[in-house]
């Protein structure tokens, strides 16, 4: 069983050559800070994750949080470490200053997550619904509630949650049934809400729920909902915490992972109804609800990433110490490490990884640039592309986690298959990251019909365009020249799906669904290739010069990305386009 340690060689180095940090820090809110500053951030992150949270994590997971009297009481440690969180004023990174942030980049937010998600999943699912609820509240809720309810939040001293499901509804938000009454100032909420993550606990004053309801007029289906912020706890006038507000857990799912997060069912209304100030227009409460969803799908992603990076450093650290067989070249009992298919599936881990850590921080660095950028041109064109790409950092790399970490459990042989390790907590903690926040199939049908298909392919276009106007830089050395013939190939197929997906998926209604999730997972897959080569062609202009072992590993595990990973993309271009009768024709009595 081995500690985490942040790998901060590779996050900075991304941050500085692949997220277009330069870039961001001219941007206006941003100008004060500069390289130095963040990366003195992200290595006091790390530290945090490493010294405080790392050690939570198996406790977490085999102790677990407990319900008790229409509450909950997390699992032993996570309130003194959030109470360091606070502290430290880790929730407040990315910010506004308006409302007691520290206002850095969302870039230097990612990597930071990063750190905390792979020391302990389940601590850091509370801050990340917070910064969520906190984004939805700054865009959408008005003047007084922003600033009643956002310096807490900010400060970390109150928590945020995100009340969408119920047991009727599941993903299909048209069907929501919890009712909105108005009263006065404000309105009266009654209904029930499950899969309620961090949805109570006994460490912060206060817990902030936005809640979708629907008001008694309200239309039906999903122009029909509004969005409400319900405290836990009422206010007082002069902001000091009330009376209790008529809303409590009403019990906690009993789950496969993320033991310490407690996920619950939300009780609304038991007596007169719970109090609720509107957040936004009434039955427009979709677009404020999607502003916390989309800023949770990158952090989501980005949580695929942390845990594999954490069943890594797992399955590395097994393979250098665990004696057994023979290996080539190698004199009696060899570590496993130096046998072929161990290193591969290692590899396999590390060079996505590497691209899905890419891939992340670019993207976190085009969404700084939607967000605050004065040119109008390069904020449009910034949020076409964080549009395209926030359903491919959200499922691609969940995907990722779940075969990865399965991957680590396999690098254990048997003793992965038992909890003493740790490698099972992994693959467990990481099963849930494809289903919440909205399913892989969600984010596919998302990807393809509003993000491909329904501009005619153009944000696709532009992309795969930029993709290749790589090829003349990466045709300069002959150390490139596999992954440049991986990219090219890689472009064409993603190109090649695309195209067929714009002319065949307005003629068969399900042609959008058989092919969405294979068109997902070609994209992540070329995206990831393209950050790859990105990154060589960085070390071999002069990145990471001081460090000849960086450079070196870094080249060679960019290569085998684009040996071993890339040649996928041909297959899922082929299983894209194979056209939905093959999916749809099997008689369900077949099944």
């Amino acid at each position: 069983m081995t500690d985490y340690s942040p790998p901060l060689k590779d996050m900075l180095f991304n941050i500085h050559e692949l997220s277009g940090l330069e870039r961001v820090l001219k941007l206006e809110p941003f100008v004060d800070f500069d390289n130095d500053v963040v990366d003195q951030v992200v290595e006091e992150a790390g530290k945090f994750a490493a010294e405080v949270l790392g050690p939570l994590n198996i406790p977490g997971d085999r102790i677990g949080c407990k319900y008790v009297d229409k509450g909950v009481v997390a699992a032993p440690g996570f309130a003194d470490a959030h109470a360091q969180f606070v502290e430290n004023g880790w929730q407040s990174l990315d910010v506004s200053p308006d409302y007691g942030g520290m206002g850095m980049p969302g870039v230097a937010g990612a990597a930071a997550s990063e750190t905390w998600q792979s020391a302990c999943l389940s601590f850091t699912l509370a801050p990340m619904l917070t910064a969520g609820a906190i984004s939805a509240i700054e865009a959408h809720g008005s003047d007084k509630i922003r600033n009643t309810f956002l310096p807490n939040m900010t400060s970390g001293a109150w928590t945020g949650t995100m009340n969408l499901t119920e047991p009727q509804a599941g993903s299909d938000l048209s069907v929501v049934a919890t009712k909105a009454v108005p009263e006065g100032d404000h309105y009266r909420i009654t209904g029930s809400k499950i899969f309620i993550t961090w949805g109570d606990q006994e460490f912060t004053e206060n817990i902030i729920h936005l809640v979708l309801a629907r008001l008694p007029d309200a239309p039906s289906g999903v122009r029909g909902i509004s969005l409400f912020l319900v405290p836990k706890f009422l206010l007082n006038d002069d902001g000091s915490i009330g009376e209790c507000n008529d809303v409590y857990a009403s019990a906690i799912e009993h789950k496969l992972g993320i033991h310490a997060s407690p996920t619950c069912v939300m009780e609304f209304g038991e007596k007169e109804g719970a109090i609720g100030y509107l957040v936004g227009e009434e039955n427009k409460g979709l677009a404020g609800m999607f502003t916390m969803m989309n800023h949770a799908r990158i952090g989501v992603g980005i949580q695929g990433l942390s845990i594999t990076e954490r069943a890594y450093q797992l399955a590395r650290s097994f393979a250098l110490d665990r004696v057994q067989g023979q290996a080539p070249g190698v004199k009696g009992s060899a570590t496993i490490i130096k046998h072929p298919d161990v290193r591969r599936m290692l590899l396999v881990m590390k060079s996505q990884i590497e691209a899905m850590r890419a891939a992340a921080y670019y993207t976190a660095g085009i969404q700084d640039v939607a967000q605050y950028s004065s040119d109008a041109i390069e904020r449009a064109t910034a949020a076409s592309r964080l549009a395209l790409l926030t359903p491919v950092v959200k499922a691609w790399m969940t995907e990722l986690g779940n075969e990865l970490t399965s991957l680590g459990v396999q690098i254990h042989g048997g003793m992965g298959f038992v909890e003493e390790t740790g490698a099972a907590q992994h693959m467990r903690d990481a099963r849930i990251l494809t289903i919440y926040e909205g399913t892989t199939g969600i984010q596919a049908l998302d990807f393809v019909g509003r993000k491909v298909m329904a501009d005619e392919g153009k944000a696709i276009s532009e992309l795969i365009a930029e993709m290749r106007s790589l090829d003349a830089d990466l045709a300069g050395d002959e150390r490139l020249a596999e992954i440049r013939a991986a990219l090219t190939v890689g472009a064409e197929q993603l190109e090649s799906a695309s195209t067929w997906l714009s002319e065949n998926g307005t003629q068969d209604p399900n042609v959008a669904g058989s092919a969405s999730v294979n068109m997902l997972m070609l994209a992540g897959t070329v995206v990831g290739g393209w950050q790859m080569a990105r990154a060589a062609l960085a070390i071999i202009n002069g990145a990471a010069a001081d460090d000849e072992a960086f450079a070196n590993a870094k080249l060679h595990t960019v290569r085998f990305y684009a040996l071993h990973i890339m040649p996928k993309a041909s297959a899922l271009r082929d299983a894209a386009i194979a056209g939905s009768s093959v999916v749809m024709d099997l008689p369900e009595e077949s099944f």
